[in-house]
């Protein structure tokens, strides 16, 4: 029996690359697909890439009838409005996948200073599992709301987890990461304006980054309590995300150590690929649900370099949720996700 699956904003960057997956999901029927702006409009026509594959209308939103209709409902909002959406969609009988941030940070108070207003589903909030995969995959089995990670913390966290998780991380580490234009949503601004971008790499929110404490919390959870600072940075091409991350560590350690610890973290993981002889580059995950890893040692200054590289609208986004879905209703991790990145 099929899995009857809803996206509500269905119109956006992540929303598209949902459809796009999910209409070719084996086990998946899509039931609404809802968005505010081209209401009647078929999804097609606002993402000519669906041409021939689906052809469904975009609805104005009823919570109720999404969630009844519904065995779970992706919500691909911006910020704030999940906390409306989510709780009367899971009230209306569907689990739910937020790809926005509402239910990310377990604090109610880091939520506000971050994003800028209150939480209004503290009670949910508190039943929420953060969904990154690899690391909380038996918690996303059982949950009733997930909380998709963010691109940056995605590439970021599976970056450092291996060596958090043995607690070789002396102090503050540093997360310079570049991220393709898309990841700052379809909406037009100055900023990602094709003038502003093209030949320009820019910096932007240094250490005040709202995906900075949504870092922390997950490496905390991994084992260690680490400081983070974050450094992100626009460059100009549409896809993609890049994090170098600089970590002191507690420990002499080889290269060699290094790797076997990356090798064991993630060995039987589908979409987490360790390079041994080269370092992550954006390219090779292009429109992938793969993240490529990698560690280098400097034993001289006791300092580890730990690489990733993803497609911030796949495994930053649409594809992890997609493979949340799977492990949700017990399908195989990469079933309608296998699939090589585009090259070149």
């Amino acid at each position: 029996m099929a899995i009857r699956v809803s996206v509500l904003g269905a119109s956006g960057y992540t929303g598209g690359e949902l459809v796009r997956l999910l209409a070719c999901h084996p086990a998946v029927q899509l039931v609404h697909l809802t968005a505010a702006q081209h209401q009647g409009r078929s999804v097609d026509a606002v993402f000519p890439n669906l041409r021939g594959v689906v052809a469904k209308p975009l609805e104005a939103v009823d919570f109720a009838r999404v969630g009844a209709d519904s065995d779970v409902v992706f919500l691909a909002l911006p910020h704030g409005l999940a906390l409306e959406a989510a709780p009367a969609v899971l009230e209306a009988g569907a689990r739910v996948v937020d790809l926005g941030p509402d239910f990310r940070l377990r604090d109610p108070a880091a939520y506000a200073r971050y994003y800028k207003h209150e939480h209004t589903a503290q009670a949910w909030l508190a039943r929420a599992v953060y969904g990154l995969t690899e690391l909380y995959r038996a918690q996303v089995r059982t949950a009733q709301l997930v909380a998709n990670p963010g691109c940056y913390p995605t590439a970021a966290v599976l970056a450092l987890a291996p060596l958090v998780q043995a607690g070789w991380v002396a102090g503050p580490v540093v997360v310079d990461a570049k991220s393709g234009v898309s990841g700052a949503g379809r909406s037009p601004s100055a900023s990602t304006h094709f003038g502003e971008v093209n030949e320009n790499v820019r910096p932007y929110n240094v250490g005040v980054h709202r995906h900075q404490p949504e870092i922390e919390q997950a490496l905390y959870d991994a084992g260690t309590p680490v400081r983070v600072l974050f450094a992100p940075h626009l460059i100009p091409m549409t896809r993609g995300i890049l994090a170098t991350c600089y970590v002191p560590l507690a420990r002499p350690a080889s290269q060699a150590e290094a790797l076997a610890l990356y090798e064991e973290a993630y060995r039987g993981e589908p979409f987490v690929r360790v390079l041994v002889d080269e370092l992550p580059q954006t390219k090779a995950t292009y429109a992938s649900n793969f993240c490529d890893v990698a560690v280098r040692v400097d034993p001289d200054r006791g300092l580890a370099v730990a690489v990733a590289a993803l497609d911030n609208l796949v495994k930053g986004a649409a594809g992890q949720a997609v493979q949340n879905l799977n492990v949700m209703f017990g399908r195989p991790e990469s079933e309608g996700l296998w699939a090589p990145a585009v090259f070149p």
